[in-house]
């Protein structure tokens, strides 16, 4: 009898697997076509050998210009921001288990937004420096929050609210810098507020895949001690994980690379707050979903981008796209959440 319990566990494992390693690659796969797709697609359509041709540094008038000027730099900023913004929302939700509890909505994308305005706006600083000064921002706006929602105990509960109210302030003096802000400079920032992958450039782009290169292998590495996390502290600690050192870890790596795929994107609405569930929903449980959810949040920039290009009479940036995808899910979370007496 013990050894036929143990076999159904691991059959089950095996199975749990199986869907987890079939999913991933799918989503790799779409998301390889996406990435196709963007470097094939726009005003004039080529043909894929002359897209091969251009990319292996062949002059093809117009198609070289088109597809390593335009097109793959926009290809690659929708590749790395959607990687990051999946992965670290998705990190955020499992450590701190709630689905509320991402980057967007607690706060933290929006301390970045803040100060990279600010530099856009005020000082008129390059591109390094917003970069820099992203990270910093959202460092400090996780101090902060985490600062003022301490009490007697931890609770997400207080956390997400005092992320939210953090938010608000932070929005609020967003409004105020367009307000005062000279009128030449509106355009490009409602535009990066927007969540946007158009202008994007290949002097951009090296901050943020450095960055999804330092810290995306950190968060994939520490995928078991998170899903430990996700049991509760007294648990986890029991099972020999370092919450501390983990935690710490986790949030470090995860507000780096989100703030620099909102300075170099732009606050992409909802990709943050999707790709986790969707993930969780597509591979099961059992395993780290830190990869499918970074797959998919690659796969919702580069469809919903694709989507705003062509799908409609006039462009829309891609943050409105998902914006869309992403505003009835929160308020379905919402209501599921109140019923269940979770909020």
């Amino acid at each position: 009898m013990k050894s036929e319990s143990v076999d159904f566990i691991l059959s089950g494992r095996r199975l749990r697997r199986r869907r987890w390693i079939l999913v991933t690659s799918l989503l790799a796969v779409l998301a390889c076509l996406l990435c196709c797709a963007m470097l094939i697609l726009g005003s004039t359509i080529y043909p894929v050998q002359d897209v091969i041709r251009a990319l292996a540094g062949e002059q093809i008038k117009g198609v070289s210009f088109a597809v390593n000027t335009i097109r793959l730099p926009r290809m690659l900023a929708g590749l790395f921001a959607g990687f990051a913004f999946g992965i670290a929302g998705y990190t955020f939700q499992t450590m701190l288990r709630n689905p509320l509890a991402n980057p967007n909505v607690i706060g933290i994308t929006s301390g970045s937004s803040a100060v990279a305005v600010f530099c856009i706006i005020v000082l008129h600083t390059s591109e390094a420096v917003i970069s820099v000064a992203s990270v910093i921002a959202g460092l400090a706006t996780v101090v902060l929050i985490y600062v003022l929602s301490r009490g007697r105990t931890f609770s997400v509960g207080r956390l997400i609210l005092v992320g939210i109210g953090i938010q608000a302030m932070l929005d609020a003096l967003i409004s105020y810098l367009l307000l005062v802000g000279k009128q030449q400079d509106i355009p490009a920032t409602l535009r990066w507020l927007a969540g946007s992958l158009n202008g994007s450039q290949m002097s951009e782009l090296p901050p943020l895949v450095i960055t999804v290169f330092i810290f995306a292998p950190i968060l994939i590495g520490l995928g078991k001690p998170l899903s430990m996390l996700e049991l509760g502290e007294q648990s986890a600690s029991s099972l020999g994980v370092s919450t501390d050192k983990t935690r710490i870890a986790l949030i470090f790596s995860s507000v780096c690379i989100i703030a620099l795929a909102t300075a170099t994107t732009g606050p992409i609405a909802f990709v943050a707050f999707l790709s986790g569930p969707i993930a969780k929903r597509l591979a099961g449980v059992g395993f780290s979903n830190a990869i499918p959810a970074g797959l998919v949040g690659v796969n919702l920039v580069l469809a919903a981008d694709l989507i705003g290009q062509f799908a409609f009479e006039y462009r829309f940036p891609v943050g409105i796209i998902t914006g869309l995808l992403g505003a009835p899910y929160l308020i379905f979370l919402l209501i599921r959440m109140n019923q269940k007496g979770d909020l």
